[in-house]
């Protein structure tokens, strides 16, 4: 396998990650599974790269793929919390046996093995999280039950500054990783990003922390550096967002339903407005939409 990672445009479709293109060594892959299995595997070519890097899942494709003694192993990096990702691990696993057994018999009577799955989450978001946690399939399950027919379970492991400090000794690329991505992230919060993601590999490369990798890489890990925090930041906003606009809501409902409570007892609107502090105005609109609602609703019955 070819271990220097070709420059490609990022794109919003299908884009290289730094954890993928840092672990499209095989070496530093297989430190990595040593590291998080306890093994002591020391030829990196017993490893079988097979990646989904062209699912029709696009956006959905995932990091790192690969077995070794007839174990399949699923690892994936995420920068921000996901309780479906054991979903969509059950697609990956899915499209990768399909692709394994597709020339096999299955309706055979001989039974057809397939390598044991493991799934693993490296988290290096800014929300707290503990040292490891375990997802399962079954947790967004409508029905919870007690021994669940389909189930998958997944690890996720945090690789932030002072978290599996352990696992990292274990492993240096993965512990360099760790400072690099929490570096880019401290600078840029004082200073644009693209500045901030210079500084990050200038003092990382000067201090040996990922040193040949990005000074191979340098071009393409400061591109797909910056379009990582920024959509990191994207989605960020978009939560805070979207809490915002929930607490918006809650208020205005509550609003509403103090409204008609009052409006029950025979208040005017100026009598509402002073008792609940808000303008005359917004009271008027708000029993004139309610109004309407009221309206429709006899007219679809």
């Amino acid at each position: 396998m070819n271990q220097t990672t070709p420059t490609q445009p990022v794109n919003r479709l299908y884009k290289s990650r730094i954890f993928a293109m840092l672990y499209s060594d095989r070496k530093d892959l297989l430190d990595l599974y040593n590291a998080v299995s306890g093994k002591h595997y020391e030829d990196p070519e017993l490893l079988e790269i097979n990646t989904l890097e062209n699912a029709i899942y696009m956006s959905m494709h995932n990091d790192l793929s690969f077995l070794i003694d007839s174990r399949l192993s699923l690892y994936e990096h995420q920068s921000t919390y996901s309780p479906n990702l054991p979903l969509r691990y059950l697609f990956y696993i899915s499209d990768l046996y399909s692709g394994m057994t597709k020339d096999e018999n299955l309706y055979g009577t001989k039974c057809i093995q397939i390598p044991t799955p493991q799934f693993v989450i490296f988290y290096n978001g800014s929300q707290e999280q503990p040292d490891r946690k375990i997802l399962r399939l079954s947790d967004a399950y409508c029905v919870k039950e007690e021994h669940p027919a389909l189930e998958l379970t997944a690890v996720m492991l945090n690789i932030n500054r002072g978290h599996n400090e352990k696992l990292k000794e274990m492993c240096k690329s993965l512990k360099d990783y760790s400072e690099y991505t929490a570096r880019v992230r401290e600078y840029a919060q004082v200073k644009p990003v693209e500045e901030a993601v210079e500084q990050a590999i200038s003092e990382c490369i000067q201090e040996g922390i990922m040193a040949e990798f990005l000074k191979q890489n340098r071009a393409e890990a400061k591109q797909v550096s910056i379009y990582e925090y920024d959509e990191e930041k994207h989605m960020r906003q978009e939560r805070e967002a979207s809490w915002e606009e929930g607490k918006l809501e809650g208020k205005i409902e509550l609003l509403r339903m103090q409204i008609q409570k009052k409006l029950v007892k025979g208040k005017s609107i100026s009598e509402i407005s002073e008792e609940l502090e808000e303008e005359e105005e917004v009271i008027a609109e708000m029993i004139r939409e309610m109004g309407e609602e009221r309206a429709t609703g006899k007219e679809e019955q």
